[in-house]
């Protein structure tokens, strides 16, 4: 059996992005919500809550569920090109381990490199982890959100309080980019 050793050290795609500002939306009133979760414990159920809670104050168009499979791997391009053509900005999540939060980074980068607004939820727990990966993609800066940590062991009352204060965040990220709760 042969495998393959993946080196977060060294990106899969060439991103140059340094001093790059985030793409952003006016509103996002009618408009397409990805909601890009990775399989991680109760990410799903985050990501659910926080798209009904916008939903609710924002009245987005629609909400657009993805599943990446591979939660410490990059993006494949098909899913890159789907998420892409499907919509207006996307909310990733939940980074809540070291090698699942470089991920979530390092996708949210690649899609705004695709001109798509992004908000990268990740835990507490792993801010170095998503600092490291925005740096070696070259985002010194890129704002992502932050979620106390675990998330993996939260009840759904928890996962519903949770999301209010996400879904406020991320609604400021991919409006106001450069203003939003970052790490």
């Amino acid at each position: 059996m042969t495998g393959t050793i993946i080196d977060p050290t060294r990106a899969q795609r060439t991103v140059e992005s340094r001093n790059v500002v985030s793409p952003t939306l006016t509103t996002l009133e009618g408009k397409r919500i990805g909601l890009l979760e990775n399989t991680k414990r109760n990410a799903a159920a985050i990501l659910d809550s926080v798209g009904k809670a916008l939903d609710a104050s924002e009245h987005v168009g629609t909400l657009v569920p993805f599943t990446k499979v591979g939660f410490a791997l990059p993006l494949p391009d098909d899913l890159l090109a789907e998420i892409e053509r499907s919509c207006d900005a996307v909310v990733i999540g939940v980074g809540d381990c070291g090698s699942c939060s470089a991920s979530a980074i390092a996708d949210g980068i690649a899609l705004e490199a695709r001109g798509i607004p992004t908000a990268v939820i990740c835990t507490d727990a792993f801010v170095t982890t998503s600092r490291a990966m925005a740096a070696l993609q070259g985002r010194d800066a890129y704002p992502f959100l932050l979620t106390e940590h675990p998330i993996a062991n939260l009840t759904d009352a928890d996962i519903q309080g949770r999301s209010t204060e996400l879904a406020s965040l991320v609604r400021r990220r991919l409006t106001e980019p450069e203003k939003g709760t970052a790490a």
